[in-house]
């Protein structure tokens, strides 16, 4: 299977991806970065489900000391990490079984996702906090199964150019880019015309600007389709999520912003297409369920029978497809602006989305001002080409400062280079 990752042609390139190499002997050993969250949950069950192939190497997790305790007395992994003091001080041991050695902070990340006996890392942390597991993880030549789109939209060419230097592989989970990654085998650059990501269109799919404005957190997290955590779900509503994507396969394929477009498809079981030179168009279908993307990261390029739904095909009445409304919806065409500009838009775009999306469960947003925060704060920013990881995370602190003091009538300052 063909990994497309950026290159010196000025439209993209490919090289061969060989698959991970294990010992048929043993299972592969999963460290998981978020296992209290739904990505988390749903790599747990394919591991379950799988006893035979995998086992959980380590578990990380931010806050929920309980849930990871619970997690821990079933799968009895070697490390069990909490990234808040708070919670690492207020964990009862005794929760935890005596063959798991509990740590805490990003130290202890590093030294899960490194370590030895560790053959695949989940990257499943929500937000730009996934970017230093993932990190250490491919400075350590681990593979990483990628859910956390956001290390690759602040940091995409650095970490395709680590991945490639440490002879680590990514291989990605979400749902639209292990479409992508499927549809793409066998085939060169020069087959490949575009790729379309799909979108469900989220709980506000047709309706307009001036309906919007008064929507509540209550609403936006009312997804239709899937079942996800709440900054996600909010990204899924605004389309921002679709935008995120959009600069996740510019990077992970090294697609030019102009290869990628996007369709609505509320149903959501045609998960992406890869559109070729010839006209043909190949997609993956399958019902909307994580466990199918992840269980093939862990096991890639191995297909077996798993946890995840199939898809009933007497059920099947209609796939239905539309355009998506850029103008209501105006996060989107950011994912775009973002995706031809690169350097420091991804970092700055990403960490105002973060910090909007909070102020808006707060109650201290409009629905529609995530979209036209994020729009100023990107527009004042001191873009450059190819920054450092250093000024990425300083831009990351400066946009969610900028959020933070945000008003429709100010107009935000750029930060000091």
């Amino acid at each position: 299977m063909p990994g497309i990752i950026c290159g010196s042609d000025p439209r993209f390139t490919v090289r061969a991806m060989p698959s991970p190499t294990f010992t048929a002997q043993r299972p592969r050993r999963v460290a998981l970065l978020g296992s209290t969250g739904s990505i988390g949950t749903s790599t747990l069950d394919v591991v379950r489900h799988l006893p035979d192939r995998l086992e959980v190497a380590g578990l990380a997790a931010h806050s929920k000391w309980e849930q990871l305790a619970g997690q821990c007395r079933e799968f009895k992994p070697r490390f069990a990490v909490l990234c808040d003091p708070v919670a690492f001080k207020q964990a009862d041991r005794s929760a935890f079984p005596k063959e798991t050695e509990l740590l805490c902070g990003e130290d202890a990340v590093a030294r899960l996702v490194t370590d030895a006996g560790t053959d695949v890392v989940v990257s499943a942390v929500v937000g730009a906090a996934g970017l230093a597991g993932t990190w250490a993880a491919l400075e350590a030549g681990k593979t990483v199964a990628l859910a956390n789109k956001e290390t690759l939209v602040v940091a995409g060419p650095l970490v395709t150019e680590l991945a490639a230097e440490r002879g680590a592989k990514l291989l990605p989970v979400d749902s639209e880019h292990s479409a992508i990654f499927q549809a793409l085998t066998g085939h060169t650059p020069a087959d490949v015309t575009r790729v379309v990501l799909t979108a469900s269109g989220g709980p506000f799919r047709g309706k307009r600007a001036p309906e919007l404005e008064a929507v509540t957190p209550a609403q936006a997290l009312k997804h239709p389709t899937w079942q996800m955590g709440p900054k996600i779900t909010i990204d899924s509503a605004t389309l921002m999520n679709k935008a995120l994507e959009v600069i996740e396969a510019r990077w992970l394929f090294g697609l030019a912003a102009e290869q990628i477009d996007v369709i609505v498809h509320p149903e959501s079981i045609v998960h992406s297409f890869v559109e070729f030179a010839d006209g043909s168009v190949l997609a993956q279908l399958s019902p909307p369920d994580m466990r199918l993307p992840i269980q093939l990261a862990l096991l890639y390029p191995e297909r077996l029978g798993g946890p995840a739904k199939r898809l009933d095909w007497q059920k099947f009445s209609a796939l239905n497809f539309e355009q998506p409304d850029r103008e209501t919806f105006a996060a989107l065409e950011l994912g775009f602006e973002v995706a031809r500009s690169g350097g420091t838009c991804g970092a700055v775009l990403n960490a105002a989305n973060e910090a909007a999306v909070g102020r808006f469960l707060n109650g201290e947003f409009a629905f529609l001002d995530i979209a036209r925060c994020c729009r100023a704060v990107l527009s004042s920013h001191d873009y450059e080409t190819r920054p450092t990881l250093e000024r990425l995370k300083a831009l990351d602190a400066w946009a969610r400062q900028e959020v933070a003091r945000w008003t429709r009538t100010r107009t935000p300052v750029a930060p000091s280079p």
